[in-house]
């Protein structure tokens, strides 16, 4: 009789934590979902699959930002040359590590086309510009208020770099730090040998 009465108390709680648990869940999947912007699409009733994928081999999604030298750079205009988008932040670690590696190769290969679009995840100008003098990064250091090419290009750790050829196709991604040996070959699949 004792454990009918504890089980019966005890059920308003279960059902009161049980809801507590499902509406955290739906929160979360709406405040941090599986594949960026998902929740502005569930939203709006968007199709989904409507965004281009940004695999390889397959077109590079355009974008258009503001560098922090306040030219606009528009990806499609960079067609007939081989461009790396580097996808980082100034807190991250692995980014300043690979950051002298890319102005070595940017100084090295910028006569033959080579485009580098350094896109920084939703921080100051101020702080984008003092990190760019810090290592004097030449090439460009791009905006991106709200993530919102981080989220078309569905960047999930940083450093993330996109390797596309002169066609604007995608050859190669690259999450995480590279090291000098795979920068170079990366640079070789779209075109850019010593």
């Amino acid at each position: 009789m004792l454990e009918q009465e504890t089980r019966s108390s005890l059920r308003p709680l279960l059902i009161t934590a049980t809801l507590i648990f499902a509406g955290v869940a739906v929160l979360y999947f709406f405040a941090f979902p599986s594949t960026p912007g998902i929740a502005d699409k569930v939203e709006t009733g968007e199709n989904l699959l409507s965004d281009p994928s940004p695999e390889v081999n397959s077109p590079a999604p355009d974008f258009n930002l503001q560098s922090v030298a306040g030219k606009t750079i528009k990806l499609s205009d960079l067609r007939r040359q081989p461009v790396l988008i580097n996808f980082w932040a100034t807190w991250c670690a692995p980014c300043r590590i690979e950051m002298p590696a890319l102005q070595d190769r940017f100084e090295k290969y910028s006569e033959e086309g080579l485009a580098i679009l350094a896109v920084d995840f939703n921080e100051p100008a101020e702080a984008v510009l003092a990190f760019g003098a810090e290592f004097g990064l030449t090439f460009d250091l791009l905006l991106d208020p709200g993530g919102k090419i981080q989220d078309l290009y569905r960047i999930r750790g940083y450093p993330t770099s996109f390797f596309i050829d002169r066609q604007g196709v995608i050859k190669v991604v690259h999450i995480g730090v590279m090291t000098e040996g795979q920068l170079d070959g990366y640079l070789a699949e779209v075109g850019l040998e010593n």
